[in-house]
């Protein structure tokens, strides 16, 4: 590192340098040398509570051999910051060289997680969702509603995609933006859907069991703490749960902690074919996030960026 300045990659470049194609498909790799512990090291995040700011910072570590990274992504989560019109997540992913542990790059993780939340979304939609899918519903209207509206593209033909925010506007402004529409209420959204996507910062339900088709499947991303929900117990009591990692949901999420859902297994466990989901009934996938996805994101803007 010395006379070297570490280099930096803003938000612009990671979108444009990022291979959707190529990240849903590292992802799947990723995702299953977790669930088989091939090579991963990765604890659960560390969460540091700034309260009376309703914010927290994360800090999430991971080293993976067969994948080949090692990195760190620092993430602020304030949930009220979009009242001063600023991004909710905030923060760095720095990446590492495996072999000699010097730092790489510095990359804007606002962008790589926008992107690689809604891939492992997409991976988690591949293996869990039914092959002749067409209805998309996305609940919530913010950067994440448009990068999952962006990737599921990639793993399901969907006919009819169907927005629901708490601003009608927001809504109807992402419904033009990914040729959607806007719905007045999630009830509206969700009915006979078959696949749902929860990507909000509720502390409370807003999607219920009553609403919701038998045989969907329920992507819950936004509850990423452990007193926040998207969804209530009927849905989770009723469903085929599977989560990106077990001993993180265990501790954070929200949703499996409150209504003491049972976890039926990892998404990699389904990947690999050692755990089987029955697709007659609703499923459910829990997405905290992991940094594995951070580090295999920003591989790939870097190997794209030295090309």
């Amino acid at each position: 590192m010395a006379g070297k300045s570490l280099r930096f990659v803003d938000g612009s470049q990671v979108e444009k340098s990022m291979d959707h194609r190529k990240l849903i498909s590292s992802l799947e790799q990723g995702f299953q040398n977790f669930s088989t512990r091939s090579g991963v090291v990765q604890p659960v995040r560390t969460a540091v509570e700034v309260k009376e700011h309703n914010g927290v910072l994360l800090t999430m570590p991971a080293y993976s051999s067969d994948d080949k990274i090692l990195s760190t992504k620092l993430v602020s989560l304030y949930s009220e910051n979009a009242k001063l019109g600023i991004p909710s997540h905030q923060g760095i992913v720095v990446s590492f060289n495996p072999e000699t542990g010097t730092p790489m790059a510095l990359l804007d993780a606002e962008s790589i997680t926008n992107l690689r939340t809604a891939a492992a979304t997409a991976v988690a939609t591949k293996h869990l969702a039914a092959a002749d899918a067409k209805v998309l519903a996305l609940i919530g209207s913010g950067h994440q509603a448009y990068s999952h509206a962006m990737l599921l593209k990639y793993v399901r033909d969907f006919t009819e995609v169907r927005i629901w925010s708490r601003s009608i506007k927001n809504a109807e402004a992402l419904a033009d933006k990914v040729g959607g529409v806007a719905c007045d209420s999630v009830e509206k959204a969700v009915k006979d859907a078959d696949v749902i996507v929860t990507v909000t910062l509720s502390k409370e339900p807003v999607v219920f069991g009553k609403w919701t088709k038998p045989g969907c499947l329920i992507n819950i991303v936004g509850a990423c703490r452990p007193d926040w929900r998207e969804v209530d117990d009927e849905i989770m009591l009723n469903s085929q749960v599977i989560v990106d990692t077990k001993e993180g949901a265990l501790k954070e999420s929200g949703d499996i902690i409150h209504s003491n859902a049972e976890i039926l297994g990892e998404i990699g466990d389904v990947i690999s074919g050692k755990l089987a989901v029955d697709k007659s009934k609703q499923r459910v996938f829990k997405s905290l996030g992991m940094a594995l996805e951070d580090g295999i994101a920003a591989k790939i803007v870097l190997e794209n960026l030295a090309e």
